[in-house]
């Protein structure tokens, strides 16, 4: 029976993508794991792999399409002695229900957790692909996986019988007939997400606004994918989260000093290359992540039933982009040396602007540094991104006068401003991570033992 391959959701939050490329045809055939198309999101762009093997029916959306829906049919799958006049692609009543055929993977991690869209009979959240005890991958149908999920059963106790000793509905349903492969219970209870936020404001109408202006004065840019979500997080953000802020100034020349000694005794590659070139934004990273570490009541996020205490610092660093920002995370940051930092850093921050980024690269963290000191910009305040409960935003370093012992002199000096979530980041707690940050900036070498 042809199998309809649907957009699938290459994140949690993801509701539609465009079908950048497809790397197949119709007539081709191809094989588990192989890659057959790209998929760009608001944020970056996938490789997306089949999961069936068989032949391309028909490609129903065309490549170059924008604002595909998650769970949209985009092409089929025929099986073994099928041909194109079994395809109904009108109301699928000819494919196998949109349960199935495509998973999403890195083209340069293939190790990275494997994640498959399921079909309307389940639900939409993304299912991860289970393995075996020897590693290797246990082969089921997605609505099964999705299936033994909701029912609490355990894929490696069941035995297929698709083909190649596939895992489908079927074996699922006998399963639970007859009480059989239920998982282990969990150990521990997670806590309980906050209800979702309710619908944000909607924004004026472009009839409203362009009343106020002359006709031929303007032309409309329409939004793209990823200014619709900066647009949507935001106002979110600011209507649900009670921002409170706390501002201090930090003197930077012993850890410009540190910098450049540092720098100079990097080891260098037969080309001549440095190992790593430490820049400010990398200690400042590092020493928000110490900070954390010492204050931990401040590492948390918010939920309404659970204050969730996070275990390690994962900082996320905003990077902004062609169209808007994004936000690749360090993580464990506090337990990484600067030199490791430094080069994350750079990798992300090319991957970022390639739009060549993972989505574990950039959802989650456990907090954010915003800097706009390299542009000049002395002193600002952040959004705070849920789930984080803090965002640091960190201004230029510049001479200004001080008072040091008594006596006037010249420093250069960093103003920087956290945003917090007061909901769990009290002004005081707040004030404790910014005197501890401010302690690892003036005493760089702290940041070294």
């Amino acid at each position: 029976m042809p199998i309809n391959i649907t957009m699938p959701a290459l994140s949690p939050t993801m509701e539609e993508g465009n079908l950048a490329k497809w790397l197949v045809k119709e007539g081709d055939t191809v094989s588990a794991g192989d890659v057959i198309a790209e998929i760009e999101t608001d944020k970056a762009t996938m490789e997306v792999e089949a999961v069936d093997e068989g032949t391309v029916g028909k490609i129903v959306v065309p490549e170059g399409t924008a604002a595909v829906k998650v769970n949209e049919l985009i092409a089929v799958l025929l099986e073994d002695g099928e041909d194109a006049s079994a395809i109904d692609t009108s109301g699928g009543g000819g494919a196998a229900p949109a349960a199935a055929a495509l998973e999403t993977a890195s083209a340069t991690d293939a190790g990275a957790q494997e994640v498959i869209p399921v079909g309307a009979e389940a639900a939409t959240a993304p299912v991860p692909v289970p393995k075996g005890a020897d590693g290797n991958r246990i082969f089921a149908s997605p609505l099964a996986r999705r299936l033994a999920q909701l029912n609490g059963l355990d894929l490696k106790a069941l035995s297929g019988s698709g083909p190649h000793g596939r895992i489908v509905k079927k074996d699922i349903e006998a399963a639970v007939a007859a009480g059989t492969g239920k998982a282990a219970p969990a150990t521990a209870e997670a806590p309980k997400a906050a209800p979702a936020a309710s619908a944000p404001a909607a924004g004026p109408s472009a009839d409203q606004v362009l009343k106020n202006f002359a006709e031929g004065s303007y032309e409309l840019v329409p939004h793209d994918g990823m200014r619709k979500t900066i647009a949507k997080r935001l106002t979110e953000s600011k209507q649900t989260i009670p921002h409170f802020y706390v501002s201090v100034d930090c003197e930077l020349d012993a850890l410009l000093a540190l910098r450049a000694q540092l720098n100079g005794s990097a080891s260098k590659d037969k080309d001549g290359n440095p190992a790593y070139k430490l820049s400010v934004n990398d200690m400042t990273i590092k020493a928000l992540a110490l900070a954390l570490r010492d204050v931990p009541d401040a590492n948390v996020s918010w939920t309404d039933d659970n204050m969730v205490m996070h275990k390690h610092a994962d900082v996320g660093v905003a990077v902004s982009i062609p169209g808007g920002l994004i936000t690749p995370i360090i993580r464990r940051a506090e337990e990484k040396p600067l030199s490791v930092i430094s080069n994350e850093m750079k990798d992300l921050g090319k991957r970022a602007k390639d739009r060549k980024l993972k989505p574990e690269e950039y959802q989650g963290g456990t907090t954010a540094v915003s800097n706009m000191g390299m542009m000049g910009v002395k002193n600002f305040s952040a959004v705070v991104n849920p789930p984080h409960a803090t965002i640091l935003a960190v201004g230029a370093g510049e001479k200004r006068p001080v008072v040091k012992d008594g006596e006037l002199a010249v420093a250069t000096v960093m103003s920087v401003t956290l945003s917090t979530d007061h909901r769990c980041v009290d002004g005081a707690l707040g004030a404790e991570l910014l005197a501890a940050f401010k302690g690892y900036i003036e005493n760089p070498m702290s940041m070294l033992v």
